[in-house]
């Protein structure tokens, strides 16, 4: 048992049940960078366990009633197959020209992710923005080609990077659906889950997985998405949306460090320990001001006991 592992994973646990974001946009790197994986066993082992860790969120966030199953099928009609032929692309990759376009590609989604990450932070605090936000909507057919071409998207660029499922993906479910925050995280996991184990099982075939390191990730990862789900629902919007401008901007240097662009890991510590130090900041937020309502109670009940004929008069006897 490899405690380091058990920690980060139980971390990276509680961002993924928590924001659906974080897996393998801050696992594999940290694999590659802490632990000295090489970069093609990362990402294998890293959708490994990541299939059964986001399962777990995926059946929590169902139960919450937070997914919105119809989007994230369609999603998986494209993201399936292409997660598969973006593990094939990896293996003819290797063999051919090594990493460079791994590293070229990795860099344009994390300029990607760091811009969406700041957009995000400024709409966490512009109100009239999340008028426009919604529970549910009809699926039209421009919804149902917008899911699946995503899906498409996503799943090749995870097969290749272990990256997006949960970053990317939430990102076009905030710009392209405008799906509430707690729908966005239970829609974005629920789908990843299917995804990731089509990825997984490929990378399985290709012997791109070590099993022993996943064990020690998901000891950890597998407790620690049952609590960032859990928390999911009880985290106010703002605070949510702030969360996911966060992890994705975490994600976007996370993956210039996997670029090979030398962003030290000391940079990436600060984004998972802001996430939770808003979790404790909401917490201790709400128990105050359970507290100021619960001492409030009795004095609006008084006058109501002094008249209770609701008069008006019972002071003036």
């Amino acid at each position: 048992m490899d405690f380091a592992l058990i920690g980060f994973g139980l971390g990276v646990g509680v961002l993924v049940g928590m924001t659906g974001i974080g897996g393998g946009s801050l696992m594999t790197p940290m694999l590659i960078l802490v632990f000295g994986i090489t970069p093609v066993t990362a990402v294998g082992t890293d959708l490994a366990y990541a299939a059964v860790t986001k399962t777990v969120g995926g059946y929590k966030h169902w139960t919450q009633k937070t997914v919105d199953l119809q989007l994230s099928t369609w999603m998986a009609l494209g993201s399936v197959p292409a997660a598969v032929g973006g593990v094939y692309v990896l293996d003819l990759l290797e063999r051919t020209t090594g990493n460079d376009f791994d590293d070229v590609l990795l860099t344009v989604l994390a300029g990607a992710l760091l811009l969406t990450g700041s957009a995000t932070l400024v709409r966490a605090f512009l109100k009239r923005f999340h008028e426009r936000e919604r529970e549910s909507f009809v699926m039209q057919r421009r919804h149902k080609v917008a899911a699946v071409v995503m899906g498409m998207f996503v799943g090749f660029v995870l097969g290749i990077t272990s990256a997006g499922s949960g970053a990317l993906i939430a990102v076009g479910l905030i710009l392209l659906f405008r799906l509430v925050p707690t729908r966005v995280v239970g829609t974005d996991v629920f789908h990843a889950a299917i995804l990731l184990w089509a990825a997984a099982a490929a990378h399985i075939v290709a012997g791109n997985v070590d099993f022993g390191l996943a064990g020690n990730i998901l000891i950890g990862s597998v407790p620690g998405v049952w609590v960032g789900s859990h928390w999911s629902v009880r985290v106010p919007a703002p605070v949510l949306r702030t969360t996911l401008a966060v992890v994705l901007m975490g994600s976007g240097l996370a993956l210039l460090g996997k670029a090979g662009l030398g962003i030290p890991v000391a940079v990436l510590v600060p984004f998972p320990a802001a996430v939770i130090v808003l979790l404790i900041v909401t917490v201790v937020r709400a128990e105050r001001s359970r507290q100021r309502v619960a001492g409030r109670a009795p004095e609006t009940v008084a006058p109501a006991a002094a008249d209770p004929a609701g008069t008006g008069t019972g002071h003036m006897r």
